[in-house]
């Protein structure tokens, strides 16, 4: 039998092959990367457990220790009595033994990391009432119209306030200013 095909049908059936397989192998990459990424992260927590836990040891501090990831991210989360020292005033300590954390994440797996560190529920009490001061926020912009700023916050913090505010129609919320002196103003939306 004779091949009654032309070169360029050939050449477009073999292009349409290799454009298939080009995308199975994509697709299979891409979640062979989200595995490697699960894999990443679920590393990135254990080595903040370890250094989180040899630094309660060298303090004498006691506190259970839980890796978890969430939201795409790697935490770390210590419960015990008596921790509040390792929060510190508005949890500057907190926030330094996070980046502490991070480093020591770099350095063991030479990737940086997004860890989120918790002692003792701070963060979770913290944002309960970052969520209230939005609302409040929200609710003078809406009653006066004028924008509103308010005091100087840590990215988490900043974020949380953001969280709240997109969530309610009417009203946006940018940060200004430089780090430590970043804040953020809620106006009324465009």
């Amino acid at each position: 039998m004779t091949d009654t095909s032309t070169p360029e049908s050939s050449v477009s059936a073999a292009t349409s092959s290799e454009a298939a397989a080009s995308e199975e192998t994509a697709e299979e990459t891409k979640k062979s990367e989200t595995v490697t990424s699960e894999s990443d992260l679920f590393k990135q927590s254990e080595v903040a457990a370890d250094y989180i836990e040899g630094l309660l040891d060298i303090l004498d501090y006691d506190g259970d220790i839980d890796e978890l990831i969430s939201g795409g991210r790697p935490m770390v989360e210590v419960v015990g009595g008596r921790l509040q020292p390792l929060v510190g005033q508005r949890g500057a300590t907190l926030e330094a033994l996070q980046e502490l954390t991070r480093l020591a994440i770099f350095r063991a797996t030479g990737s940086p990391s997004r860890l989120l560190l918790d002692i003792g529920g701070y963060r979770a009490s913290r944002r309960k009432e970052l969520a209230a001061v939005a609302r409040n926020a929200v609710e003078k912009v809406k009653e006066h119209g004028d924008p509103v700023r308010l005091e100087p916050m840590s990215a988490f913090e900043r974020k949380c306030v953001h969280d709240v505010v997109n969530a309610i129609s009417g009203v946006q919320s940018e940060s200004e200013g430089v780090e430590p002196s970043r804040r953020i103003v809620v106006r009324a939306a465009d």
